[in-house]
């Protein structure tokens, strides 16, 4: 199990928020039982957070499914929707929509679902909506990917932050080539990821169906 290093300005953080108020309980805390007791509130809620924090950015080591007849799981979570859609920033025309809701429990990596070229990235400001809210695809703070396999097929996906995530990171740039189940970025805290794929597609998972980002497989082109 290693740390992602988009943990490390957070870990820091309650790193250095821990020993400000264990300084302050032993430096100014009373005496006797409420004294202990305050120390022991101080240790707790240090260990507490730091745990938070390293669980919550870990980047577990995992067989990745290699597969180009299929499109693996961007990211670990829950699948939240499977509806026919209309995509209206880059195709323009009506898709089949799966999301994968994420919590903050569940592992934030995000994975490219296939190989191929980048062909178009874009951020997005927005509002923060909780992630399974139907307007946080088009409202809340986003990115949008689109990959195109060497056969001419292409797959839309789009990081969506919620109520507790604050920043969004993609490492993909156009014309990058996209490596199926490497890293492509990472949501802080809570959020969502949505795939779009041409009428027809066979979808292989089910609502409600927990999937891992870079094993399971979500559809097949």
């Amino acid at each position: 199990m290693k740390f992602h290093k988009e943990g490390i300005p957070s870990l820091l953080l309650v790193l250095l928020f821990s020993a400000v108020i264990l300084f302050l309980a032993y430096t100014f805390g009373p005496a006797g039982n409420l004294g202990t007791l305050l120390h022991i509130l101080a240790i707790a809620a240090s260990v507490f957070f730091t745990v938070v924090i390293l669980q919550f950015f870990r980047d577990p080591q995992r067989t990745w499914t290699k597969d180009e007849n299929a499109v693996i799981a961007p990211a670990d979570g829950r699948v939240v929707v499977i509806e026919e859609v209309e995509e209206p920033e880059y195709f323009k025309d009506k898709r089949i929509q799966v999301s994968i809701f994420m919590s903050p429990l569940n592992v934030h990596i995000n994975r490219y679902p296939i190989s191929g070229v980048v062909k178009y990235v874009k951020y997005h400001k927005g509002l923060y909506l909780v992630a399974y809210h139907p307007k946080s695809s088009t409202e809340n703070e986003r990115s949008t990917v689109v990959v195109e396999r060497k056969d001419g097929k292409s797959v839309l996906f789009r990081q969506i932050a919620g109520a507790l995530a604050r920043r969004i990171v993609y490492y993909a740039k156009e014309n990058d080539q996209a490596e199926q189940s490497t890293q492509f970025g990472f949501i802080k805290f809570g959020s969502r990821v949505d795939l779009y794929f041409p009428l027809g597609t066979t979808i292989d998972v089910k609502l409600e169906d927990k999937v891992k980002g870079g094993i399971t497989r979500i559809a097949r082109l």
